[in-house]
């Protein structure tokens, strides 16, 4: 930090310029591409592990266990994932390790669903009925033959998770109740420089970032899906 060199443009020093307190946009721009990615991960990660298990217990078991269960998967799915954590980060605090937790349990209900529906539609095959029929465990049967069939599904679904994620974090530590100083985070240094339009370095390269990570995800989950498709 060097209050001199504020507002410097882009330059063979600064590649994104510096920010209103003399701070190299890059460094930051680069500390917050990692912020927001790892929250994003380990959000996904936990939403769809427990998601998953919900899902394939539900879906394989059925019966008052799936009605009892997706019935609060339905009440927590039909508030808005952003309200839903702005709230819980209000009440439980901040902190990049509550943001993720909070993120995960919120993103939990999406993966159930996906993957209830997968295990509903597997469960009566003909190669479940025959792995039934040779005395296979409920769970063997769940983990080692029905669970490989829903990998593309499941990593599409993280796909789209990963960049819906990236978009709550971003407009959480936008709004301040993200992560918070002195980690980066792509959405607080664009909240930071929404007073500074006139340096226009300050927003564009981390949003710019944020953009090309999204679209990435983007372009990965729709590989996965042609992969399914063939």
């Amino acid at each position: 930090m060097n209050v001199t060199q504020k507002f410097q443009a882009p330059s063979a020093e600064h590649w994104f310029g510096t920010d209103n307190f003399g701070r190299d946009v890059f460094s930051r721009t680069v500390e917050g591409l990692k912020t927001t990615f790892l929250v994003a991960l380990f959000t996904v990660l936990i939403g769809s592990f427990i998601g998953t298990l919900v899902g394939a217990v539900t879906g394989y078991f059925g019966g008052i266990i799936d009605e009892v269960i997706m019935r609060i998967n339905d009440v927590l799915a039909s508030f808005p994932s952003m309200l839903v954590a702005m709230v819980m980060v209000c009440i439980l605090g901040r902190g990049p390790v509550k943001l993720v937790l909070i993120m995960g349990v919120v993103f939990i209900p999406s993966f159930a669903r996906v993957m209830r529906g997968e295990f509903m539609k597997l469960k009566n095959r003909d190669f479940i009925l025959s792995a039934r029929l040779i005395g296979c465990s409920h769970w063997r049967i769940m983990f080692s033959h029905i669970f490989p069939n829903t990998l593309h599904t499941l990593l599409s679904s993280v796909a789209i998770g990963f960049n819906n994620a990236v978009l709550v974090e971003a407009s959480l530590s936008y709004l301040g109740i993200g992560v918070q100083p002195p980690h980066a985070s792509l959405g607080r240094m664009m909240s930071e420089a929404q007073g500074y339009f006139s340096y226009i370095w300050c927003v564009l390269f981390p949003g710019l970032v944020m953009v090309l990570m999204i679209l990435g995800c983007v372009l990965l989950s729709e590989s996965v899906v042609r992969l399914k498709r063939r």
